[in-house]
């Protein structure tokens, strides 16, 4: 009886195991997904007498998955300024620091480790005040485009991912520096995938 009951329990555990070891071992995004942003950058365009600059980003998003295709992201990024040649009127000096923040619609391709996506969303651009600059601070109305590549580990739990967005900034400030005028601008970044629910 008692080998009976041991050769039960035996069996059950690796029935369980092996369920277990397949759901870890599909690729893929999961249900919620968590990307860090170590490591980005946004490069504005430069537009009439407003000059073109860089900043470095880190920040993160959540993602929604509704099914493996379709699902919806948050992101929030904050975008450092460096000192860099700003043009004529301003010569070297530290650009302003950005905080954007945007809701997104993501469609993931069908595919397994390899996941290309496209995006598209809004949200908004607050850049902080920068006085030798002629800056105020300001929030402004912004819109993005893009796509990118998730690779995903063998054991679906985590991945990596390269991102690339156009953003549309709209007007919302008379400075000299950023202008009164709509801005564009392209950002890139890197970051770690986490499937916090697969």
């Amino acid at each position: 009886m008692k080998r009976s009951i041991a050769t039960l329990i035996v069996v059950a555990s690796l029935a369980v195991a092996g369920n277990s070891y397949a759901q870890e071992t599909t690729p893929g995004p999961g249900t919620v997904e968590v990307s860090i942003i170590p490591s980005g950058g946004t490069w504005f365009l430069e537009k009439d007498s407003a000059p073109g600059f860089g900043n470095y980003d880190v920040g993160g998003a959540v993602a929604f998955n509704f099914s493996r295709i379709v699902g919806v992201e948050g992101e929030v990024t904050g975008s450092f300024g460096t000192i860099q040649q700003l043009g004529g009127l301003f010569g070297d000096e530290r650009s302003p620091h950005i905080l954007s923040y945007t809701g997104n619609v993501v469609a993931n391709m069908p595919g397994r480790s390899l996941v290309p996506y496209a995006t598209a969303g809004i949200g908004g651009l607050s850049i902080y005040s920068r006085q030798v600059l002629g800056q105020d601070s300001a929030t402004h109305l912004t819109g993005n485009v893009g796509g990118g590549m998730k690779w995903f580990a063998p054991n679906g739990r985590w991945g990596l991912r390269g991102d690339y967005r156009f953003l549309m900034t709209g007007s919302n400030s008379s400075s000299a520096f950023f202008g009164p005028d709509n801005r564009y601008a392209h950002r890139i970044y890197g970051a770690v995938v986490i499937n916090a629910v697969k």
